[in-house]
């Protein structure tokens, strides 16, 4: 190393999501990867190495496994990152999923328990208009909270003879993915921007990093941490969190270098940043390493883990008559990667099991209302795990799955919701999945009970060409446009079908209905929660009631062969011809036909009109 350049080495992770323990991962095997007591005997290593090594995470540190359910009497996660010595941490969307008491329990949880915390910075958030807004009271809770446990825009580090300044920044799809959240943000890069300059007037620092979680997309247009960088310039290092995104190599803007290590910690990012004579920063090593065995697991992590995830079993699952560790089925099957779920358009596996769940535990169980279900949906961006080939099922593995979100009773788990569409709307679902999952590969829909066919080379809204109710043999029955029909869903993916006008300029409608067909409010969907036994219906307990009815056989049972296949729920059609193209033309494809003859027309008459006053004036010339 040249005389006085100055090194900094990076540790960083982000979307942890509550993977305090191993996890199996597609390329890893039968091998688990990740836990804590992986990173730990990592980062004890690096620290023998440097002692100024800097550990930082990119948020959503929670909800994603068993652990997420003592969030607010352990907040397990966040202790978790003190022990590992994490230096700076920020909020992801996901910390804000059992709404602003449950963010504010875990906090003072967090603070009460006496050890060492991460900082926290956030530098976007808008207390003057949050407390001005619809749930100014729950924002006033959060704005105590937040100065009590040390919430601030940024946080400064000395790391052996440098000053470093982080920022903490939510993003704006992060904002779209938190509808319980009561804060009102600021614009993103305005708000960096103006804590940028702060620092810079008040505090000599060498360098800037910014903790955001935004994401970086493919397109870059839409990429908000590449937009960052390219608005701020000042910063020298965004650690990316929300999007999970792997970045084997990182994106450089100028002098700004954008990293990203994927999720649930199967892999830690470290770059190594060298001081140049411009004084700023340019990246000398990076690397994404995987927790495999090479990580010996610490003993001391490990049963800190183990006692903090010591109540899992008394505090939740017991109300459901589950254990943590409970073997459910064997999956002898290859399911989908959860990495890339719903980045092509397709009938996946995993997904019909996932939606035949919701069916089987509607369908099989006393529920206080005898309609039977006949269409359960389960969105791409719900699932947050998959099952592993060869490997038994437990209880904590079907949690994973459908892992999100937390009902009106406080419990963690989004419920289902029983409400009706007609057949026509449930037409219009279908075309909602082919025309927009594509551009937004969360809103993939995955179904039981209905069975339609796709064409993606036709007209945008007009792709879909055969839509039919279907059962589990294959067997197929017409759809009636004026008939209502009992759709199951979970309670996120059915308040998004109130919002399909809107965000389709009120071309396409779905309205959820009762079942004399009254249109069911947003804001009323909770009236229509699937109970059982008093106790609202997870989606997940429908997972693990589901594997749990798997045939045993000398006491073991195994997911249905039925399962190693699909069973053309969606069939992508992929004829380019011009028959295949223009048949079948919907209501919508029509109308837009109309449009585009009229102003073809338009533009004809238009075009004769010149041309007759041209011969005009020339004639009249001559």
């Amino acid at each position: 190393m040249e005389k006085n350049t100055k090194e900094i080495n990076i540790v960083f992770t982000h979307d942890l999501h509550s993977h305090l323990e191993p996890f199996y991962m597609e390329e890893a095997g039968k091998e688990k990867v990740g836990g804590f007591a992986r990173i730990k005997t990592y980062l004890e290593k690096r620290r023998a190495e440097d002692e100024n090594l800097l550990f930082l995470d990119g948020g959503d540190f929670s909800m994603g496994t068993l652990y997420q359910t003592v969030y607010e009497t352990q907040a397990a996660e966040l202790r978790m990152l003190g022990f590992l010595g994490a230096d700076v941490t920020t909020l992801g969307n996901h910390e804000f999923d059992y709404r602003s008491q449950g963010l504010i329990n875990m906090l003072t949880t967090a603070k009460n328990s006496g050890e060492k915390l991460p900082d926290i910075a956030l530098c976007n958030v808008d207390w003057e208009a949050t407390l001005k807004g619809e749930k100014k009271e729950a924002g006033a809770l959060l704005q105590k909270a937040f100065k009590e446990c040390g919430i601030r825009k940024y946080v400064i580090l000395k790391k052996g003879e440098l000053k470093i300044a982080v920022i903490g920044v939510f993003g704006k799809d992060a904002l779209a993915c938190a509808p319980t959240c009561a804060l009102t943000f600021q614009d993103p890069i305005e708000a960096v921007k103006e804590t940028v300059e702060r620092i810079k007037k008040t505090e000599a620092v060498d360098m800037i990093i910014c903790l955001s979680h935004s994401g970086t997309w493919e397109e870059e247009s839409k990429s908000e941490d590449e937009l960052l960088a390219k608005a701020v310039p000042e910063l020298d290092l965004i650690i990316s969190g929300h999007t999970h995104s792997i970045l084997n190599k990182p994106i450089i803007h100028g002098h700004t270098a954008i990293v990203s290590t994927g999720e649930y910690g199967a892999r830690v990012g470290a770059v190594k940043l060298m001081q140049q004579e411009d004084h700023r920063w340019k990246v000398k090593d990076y690397a994404l390493v995987l927790m495999d065995d090479t990580y010996a697991l610490d003993v001391k992590t490990e049963e800190k883990v183990k006692k903090l995830g010591e109540n899992i079993d008394r505090e939740y699952l017991k109300q459901f008559g589950y254990t943590k560790n409970q073997v459910l089925t064997h999956n002898p099957w290859q399911f989908t990667k959860i990495n890339g779920l719903g980045s092509v358009l397709k009938e996946e596996t995993l997904g019909n099991l996932l939606a035949d769940s919701y069916l089987y535990a509607v369908n099989n169980s006393d529920t206080g209302d005898h309609t039977p279900a006949v269409v359960a949906v389960v969105p791409s961006g719900c699932i947050r795990d998959t099952f592993h080939k060869d490997t038994d099922i437990t209880v904590a593995d079907a949690f994973r799955t459908l892992s999100l979100g937390i009902g009106p009773d406080g419990i963690p788990g989004y419920p289902l919701v029983s409400i009706y569409l007609t057949g026509a709307e449930l037409k219009t679902m279908a075309e909602v999945d082919a025309s927009v999952s594509p551009i937004m590969t969360t809103a993939q829909l995955y179904s039981s009970g209905i069975a339609y066919t796709l064409n993606p080379h036709r007209l945008i809204l007009n792709k879909v060409t055969e839509v039919d109710l279907q059962d589990m043999t294959g067997k197929t029955r017409d759809l009636q446009n004026d008939k209502l029909y009992c759709v199951v869903a979970d309670l996120y993916s059915g308040q998004m079908f109130g919002t399909v006008s809107g965000q389709s300029f009120g071309i396409l409608s779905v309205t959820p209905k009762d079942a004399k067909g009254n249109k069911i409010p947003i804001e009323k969907l909770e009236d229509y929660i699937v109970y059982r036994n008093g106790q609202e219906l997870k989606a997940w307990i429908c997972v693990a009631d589901y594997l749990n009815s798997f045939e045993k056989v000398n006491g073991k049972s195994q997911i249905p062969e039925y399962y190693k296949t699909t069973h053309n729920r969606k069939i992508i059609d992929n004829d380019k011809s011009m028959r295949a193209i223009i048949r079948k033309p919907n209501k919508i494809a029509i109308a837009m036909a109309s449009i585009a003859a009229g102003v073809m027309l338009f533009f004809l008459t238009m075009g004769i009109f010149v041309i007759k006053f041209i011969k005009h004036k020339r004639r009249k010339k001559s």
